[in-house]
């Protein structure tokens, strides 16, 4: 959520450091080896985009949740945090983080939705292992340092902790949103819905075709790192896959939705949270 500089400029920069090696575009497929993820991170080598994220004023989260522990599927344990529903329920929000990690303002973000989403259960996800960012250079690193395979066994292990009968949802920005398409591919029958935040699509159509859920991607119309042609690349591979894709874009830049940042929108923010409530509460087929 916070400001993420010139993905097109960063990955170009990183593609051209060496003689003879293939440029590449925030809109082309990645090279071979590398999923939507893994160019996403790529950004954290570039100086720009490093540089142009201001440190996240101070804040304390005291509200509702707590922090549980649970193990993954690479024989480790990874930590969350939680907001049961008042209720007992097999509805799951996994809610994903931008690039300074599990901090206090995401645990906000979890308690605004549990307080819309009655009867869901909220679960925060930590891809950082408990690291969190205080600094750009600090953020750069940690989200450089996120491995595929790690990252997919905490949230297979968030699914199990779930249970057999979870019905999943997830929402994410920026590095969150491109991951929150990961967990809807990896919830498999348990997914219900996906909500990505101007964040890296996937752009393997085999595997957009596992998706059990339709996508409610928003995006920037202004936003020149995940751009219009990113967004229209992602409806026509969704469309390749036979899956639906629901996009909503806003003219507004890039973060537009996090109000810490100098291109925020309030009402392009309020109407794109609106936006997600209705998805989420259809999905989930919740009453009122």
């Amino acid at each position: 959520m916070k400001k993420i500089w010139t993905l097109c400029a960063a990955l170009l920069s990183v593609a051209t450091m060496s003689v003879g090696q293939t440029k590449t575009t925030c809109c082309s497929r990645p090279t071979v080896g590398a999923g939507a993820t893994e160019a996403f991170a790529m950004l954290a080598t570039n100086e720009d985009f490093s540089g142009g994220h201001d440190a996240p004023l101070p804040y304390t989260y005291e509200g509702q949740g707590e922090m549980i522990e649970f193990k993954t599927t690479d024989g480790q344990t990874a930590k969350a945090f939680e907001i049961k529903s008042n209720v007992r329920s097999d509805k799951y929000l996994f809610v994903i983080h931008e690039w300074w990690g599990l901090n206090d303002y995401i645990k906000k973000e979890a308690a605004t939705f549990a307080n819309e989403l009655k009867g869901v259960n909220i679960i925060a996800l930590d891809l950082y292992d408990g690291q969190v960012a205080g600094t750009p250079d600090e953020a750069g690193k940690l989200m450089q340092a996120v491995k595929s395979e790690r990252a997919e066994a905490i949230i297979k292990g968030a699914l199990l902790h779930a249970g057999p009968n979870a019905k999943v949802s997830s929402v994410g920005w920026c590095f969150g949103g491109g991951w929150s398409l990961q967990t809807a591919l990896l919830a498999g029958p348990k997914a219900v819905g996906c909500v990505m935040y101007y964040g890296m699509p996937e752009k393997d159509v085999a595997k957009l075709k596992t998706l059990n859920t339709d996508v409610l991607g928003i995006f920037a119309t202004q936003d020149k790192w995940i751009n219009p042609e990113v967004a229209a690349q992602f409806q026509k591979d969704m469309a390749a896959a036979k899956e639906k894709v629901t996009i909503k874009n806003y003219d507004a830049d890039h973060a537009f939705a996090n109000p810490s940042n100098p291109k925020y929108s309030k009402e392009f923010a309020a109407q794109a949270h609106a936006a997600t409530l209705d998805y989420l509460r259809k999905n989930f087929k919740l009453k009122g």
